[in-house]
């Protein structure tokens, strides 16, 4: 077996890109060689103001009603649940824009620790309700996950990350997300289940 790459581009505001993230660690546990995960941008909204809205005003102009969200946080309930995690939609006041948490997972990159950056992220907003949307929750986060929060804090009013994360292109179409891409050629789009993912490993090591 070869050693594998995987890139995912995500939000860290997308629940099923946290699931995602569940279920491709079930997948590279069983993997018998190192397995490198690197995780790109999406922003699911471009137009969110700079400090969010709130998220009922938000899911209420998404899905119609608040009704309708309530469904489907509680879907979501239910399958995260299945993989461990908790989904705690009562805690959440506001849709944050979610360009500075990308650019400290950019960060997080380059110093090693971009996986447990992305998890606190996941677990800050999903679980805990907390404001990604505010800088001073955003450096707390990341420095709970062992970034210098003095560095974080001068990136933020840098342009050093900007360039680099702009250049990003991919020569696969990505509208949606959670979308992986292991070793540069296969594509699994979705939250896909540790099988697929692990069929996919097989298939990028030459297996049939």
């Amino acid at each position: 077996m070869k050693n594998l790459s995987i890139d995912v581009i995500s939000d860290v505001i997308c629940p099923w890109c946290f699931i995602g993230k569940r279920r491709l660690e079930k997948a590279i546990a069983f993997h018998e060689k190192p397995v490198t995960v690197r995780w790109h941008p999406f922003q699911l909204n471009l137009a969110m103001p700079k400090e969010g809205i709130s998220r009922r005003e938000y899911r209420i102009g998404k899905f119609g009603s608040w009704e309708r969200s309530m469904e489907l946080d509680a879907n979501i309930v239910a399958v995260g649940k299945e993989e461990g995690i908790h989904f705690d939609f009562d805690r959440i006041e506001r849709t944050p824009n979610t360009s500075d948490a990308h650019r400290l997972i950019w960060l997080a990159d380059k110093e090693g620790i971009q996986d447990a950056v992305v998890e606190a992220l996941f677990l800050a907003y999903f679980t805990y309700g907390r404001d990604i949307s505010n800088q001073q929750t955003l450096f707390g986060v990341v420095a709970e996950a062992g970034m210098d929060r003095k560095r974080a804090e001068a990136m933020l009013n840098s342009y050093e990350d900007l360039v680099a994360i702009k250049k990003q292109e991919w020569r696969f179409h990505v509208d949606s997300v959670p979308f992986f891409i292991i070793n540069s050629e296969i594509t699994l789009p979705g939250a896909q289940s540790p099988d697929v993912f692990f069929a996919a490993f097989n298939q990028a090591n030459g297996s049939r």
